[in-house]
């Protein structure tokens, strides 16, 4: 590392020295130390593993999503957040273009880096709990760009992807006989979860099926409360819903989600909309134990999704 590199935790972290240099470092930041090269890197003794990145493989999702980060950038990003593997998924893609070639795109830019590619899977169906998208759901029919049962089949049994990436408030909801496919492979979804798409109507589209589920962002995007509270009691009713911690600024609700649940919450960095730092400060200044940040970081992302631990690569 140069000189021009800032370090955090210098003999390692404990909750009073992370609190103590984070106001310096945000501060060195807003001063402009990245204009003159400085690079703010943390050092930490955790292994981080991260379920919620976006990779965007062309020029053309660069423009749809509105921010060029390349694959060497995100790895860096990583490298600097001390994030030794993650979860990367494609962005949007144009309503009716599908993502079987972003997908592809992103498993091949995936190789030799510590990525683990998601398939996002798009559908007819609309989300919403009202009664016109309800009867829209019983006429409606898959078009030429959704996923079918064919395309799940053949990524759950693709050694390139180690799950499915869900956003059904953007992309549709996938058919029923998607899911049926999904469950059979038993693969991890990972979920954008929100206003668009609460914590109730997740419940009543999916829980039903014996997958492994991640809500992203604690079932809140963007910061609602409410959500993020109903998406931690659902975790004492279905035993394979996962929070991951993607823009959850909130110390009480992690803390709570941590320590109510310490086996069901999973970091998420929601890179590279925010840089992996941000995500990773977060769960090291709360007021937690060693062996609850381990779990967050570490051993709960590798449980579901195995690709993710020491073995996986």
């Amino acid at each position: 590392m140069g000189t021009d590199d800032v370090r955090l935790f210098p003999s390692g972290p404990t909750r009073e020295n992370a609190r103590e240099t984070l106001g310096d470092n945000l501060k060195l930041l807003r001063d402009g130390a990245t204009k003159s090269g400085a690079m703010l890197e943390l050092e930490h003794r955790f292994r981080i593993t991260d379920v919620t990145a976006r990779l965007d493989p062309d020029e053309e999702s660069v423009a749809t999503v509105g921010r060029d980060v390349t694959p060497e950038t995100l790895q860096r990003e990583f490298r600097q957040a001390g994030v030794v593997r993650g979860v990367v998924t494609p962005g949007r893609r144009p309503a009716d273009e599908g993502y079987v070639r972003a997908n592809n795109a992103v498993a091949r830019l995936s190789v030799d880096r510590p990525f683990v590619p998601f398939a996002r899977l798009n559908g007819p169906r609309d989300p919403s709990e009202t009664t016109a998208a309800r009867l829209r759901n019983f006429a409606t029919s898959p078009e030429s760009h959704h996923a079918d049962p064919e395309d799940a089949e053949q990524y759950a049994y693709d050694d390139r992807f180690a799950g499915f990436s869900l956003d059904p408030a953007t992309d549709g909801l996938p058919t029923e006989d998607v899911l049926a496919v999904i469950e059979d492979a038993g693969a991890p979804v990972r979920v954008a979860a929100g206003r668009q798409f609460p914590p109730s109507t997740v419940t009543d589209t999916l829980l039903s099926y014996d997958f492994p589920v991640i809500l992203s962002s604690f079932g809140g995007f963007p910061l609602d409360r409410g959500l993020m509270h109903e998406a931690i009691d659902l975790l004492e009713e279905f035993d394979e819903v996962y929070l991951d911690t993607a823009f959850v600024r909130y110390r009480d609700l992690l803390e709570r989600g941590l320590l109510e649940h310490p086996d069901r919450i999973v970091f998420g960095s929601g890179a590279p909309d925010a840089h992996p730092n941000v995500g990773v400060m977060e769960v090291l200044t709360l007021d937690l134990s060693e062996d609850h940040l381990n779990k967050v970081f570490d051993r709960n992302p590798a449980r579901v999704v195995p690709e993710l631990g020491s073995g996986g690569g």
